[in-house]
């Protein structure tokens, strides 16, 4: 049997809530890019709480990458596990940016709900670093900075690989850090109320793998 954890939608707007003043300390986010579908609730979510006096809304791109695959189990459940090729469905919407060299010199943040083997995030830095530094070559500027954010890390062995720099230098942000659990975000939930009740069941009995989590 397969270990869940829910996630509710008041979880995911008080853990975005929560990370917005580190990220605005740390990060100073221009723009960003919400990996789908996961990443689109909290790149929203987070856009309210990093929105300063004065300043424009952070605008939002979004990529599109599939890396999990539907499999059943021996109770007849059918679960999403990793598969082993990230497949790159949408990727950035240029009428909107411009060209990619509005990216060049931009500070930008990856947003994803969760940070499993790290193969998807790896994807995501690597093709994009990739897009703009041709556009760097081609237009000059300053190189532009990636930085990530994601509600959950699980405490797992990685099989993606992300840059160094990244973690010393704290362009690496997670919520918290859970155990390899299966964590259900409502957004896929079919029926909502059935989800937060059992989210809220979870709560009441201190199982929502609390007692390993902790704030990054």
């Amino acid at each position: 049997m397969v270990e869940k954890i829910y996630v509710t939608y008041n979880d995911v707007h008080k853990l975005c809530q929560e990370a917005a003043p580190k990220l605005l300390e740390t990060v100073k986010p221009q723009l960003m890019i919400a990996i789908g579908g996961g990443g689109y609730v909290p790149a929203r979510i987070l856009r309210s709480f990093l929105k300063q006096p004065g300043s424009p809304n952070i605008p939002i791109q979004a990529i599109g990458l599939s890396l999990y695959e539907s499999l059943p189990t021996s109770d007849d459940q059918v679960v999403e596990e990793p598969g082993t090729k990230v497949t790159r469905t949408q990727w950035l919407d240029l009428s909107a940016l411009g060209e990619m060299g509005n990216l060049v010199g931009k500070r930008v943040l990856i947003v994803d709900e969760v940070d499993d083997t790290r193969t998807t995030l790896e994807y995501a830095v690597k093709e994009l670093e990739k897009d703009v530094e041709l556009a760097r070559e081609k237009f000059g500027g300053d190189k532009t900075e990636f930085s990530i954010f994601v509600l959950h890390n699980k405490d797992k062995e990685k099989k993606g690989v992300l840059p160094t720099e990244m973690h010393t230098s704290g362009r690496y942000h997670a919520a918290r850090t859970v155990g390899d659990v299966w964590i259900c975000y409502p957004w896929e939930a079919t029926d909502i109320d059935e989800h937060d009740r059992l989210g809220a069941e979870q709560k009441a009995a201190g199982n929502l793998n609390q007692q390993y989590a902790t704030q990054q």
